[in-house]
């Protein structure tokens, strides 16, 4: 199979790196716990189909998503394993949610009524999970008082919600401090009393869970029955406190092309605003990513890039649509050479955290903010084997 799509610029995916990821990650977890991979935001960015179906592959139980559509676009994958909607979903659609088959978040009182009436009159029953606020501030039951507890264990028994699971989310398990530390055993205490306050009540889980992908490295002790990482399955870490637990690594790397060099002479100005001046005869490579495929606007004029295995700098203001290197002192850059913008080329390395810092941001947006027209291009041993195209002519 040879995949074609136009090589403007693209991201490459290694699906032989990503099982193997998933599998070392399962590996690690406790005795008896399951694994529930999150797969929202397009996989982060590395295409939802062709990741979701890999790690079906290689030992998801469970997939987690943000939304009504990122869980539809995984049945439309073929994905048959459970998958929870983190967020919202607009009551009037729980007659979709038990056709296909998807546990929904219920997180208030409020919510669980309007999803109760609208599964109600679908005659249907609705798998959900109820969310326990400890600490996150966001959506959830209040995990700080007596009245959360009524009110998820009122919930919990609504007679067209079958409540399977309960969770909760850290704040701050990527944080090696001993405050955040302390705030993170925090939360997990009030969760565990949570769920006995509930047991009070009549009220029981199959599916109690609450580690992200930090604390999914971090603590091991808090894996309860199932786990929810994203950022690790692609190879990545949320903070440096994460390295060195498993051995993981980046399966996405970001690719371009040179479009034009020139050789500017000196005091010649490069892009809008006039930011970058040429001090001295020097050559600009012109590249055909800007901001609108996700390249940060921020990193302009302190970005890099690799070209020849040779770090160059992005010069002037990043474009909506191509930004300009400076390669002096990179011999023979010629329009169609290869730019790596994540990845690697010969000995030199740039990564996800490398721009990521570079640019105030950090690396879950780099990743997701990879834009539409940007194509996915699939390798499995080294050789093409799919391509995703967003924005392609029908």
């Amino acid at each position: 199979m040879k995949p074609e799509f136009f090589k403007r610029t693209w991201a490459v995916v290694d699906l032989d790196i990503l099982g193997e990821n998933t599998r070392r990650i399962r590996s690690f977890l406790s005795t008896g716990c399951k694994l529930m991979c999150v797969v929202k935001a397009d996989a982060y960015g590395h295409g939802d189909h062709y990741c979701a179906r890999e790690m079906a592959k290689n030992g998801a139980d469970w997939f987690a998503v943000s939304n009504l559509n990122e869980a539809l676009s995984l049945r439309d994958a073929g994905i048959s394993q459970p998958v929870l909607i983190l967020g919202t979903t607009p009551p009037e659609f729980a007659g979709v949610l038990r056709e296909q088959n998807i546990t929904q978040t219920v997180f208030s009182a409020a919510y669980a009524a309007a999803l109760q009436e609208a599964a109600h009159a679908a005659g249907a029953v609705v798998d959900v999970h109820l969310k326990i606020d400890t600490g996150m501030g966001r959506i959830g039951f209040d995990g700080f008082a007596c009245g959360g507890a009524d009110e998820a264990a009122h919930a919990a028994m609504l007679p067209n919600l079958h409540a399977s699971g309960i969770f909760t989310h850290f704040a701050s398990a990527d944080e090696a401090t001993p405050d955040a530390e302390s705030y993170t055993r925090g939360q997990y205490a009030r969760f565990l009393e949570m769920i006995a306050a509930l047991e009070m009540r009549g009220v029981s889980f199959p599916l109690r869970h609450c580690c992200n992908s930090a604390a999914t490295l971090r603590y091991p002790e808090m894996h309860l029955d199932i786990v929810r990482p994203g950022l690790i399955l692609y190879g990545m870490l949320p903070d440096t406190c994460c390295a060195d637990i498993l051995p993981l690594r980046p399966a996405m790397q970001l690719k371009s092309s040179v479009s034009m060099v020139k050789t500017l002479p000196e005091n010649r100005f490069v892009s809008y605003g006039r930011q970058w001046v040429s001090h001295s005869p020097a050559a600009v490579a012109t590249v055909p990513i800007g901001y609108a495929d996700g390249y940060h606007r921020s990193l302009s004029n302190k970005g890099q890039m690799l070209v020849h295995g040779r770090l160059a700098r992005v010069i002037g203001r990043v474009c909506m649509d191509q930004l300009m290197l400076d390669v002096s002192g990179i011999p023979g850059v010629a329009a169609g050479d290869e730019v790596t913008i994540i990845g690697s080329d010969g000995e030199e390395t740039l990564s996800a955290e490398v721009m990521a810092d570079a640019a105030g941001s950090f690396n879950y947006e780099i990743v997701c903010l990879i834009g539409k027209r940007v194509p996915r291009l699939y390798l499995r041993g080294g050789l093409p084997c799919g391509v995703a195209q967003y924005i392609a002519k029908e």
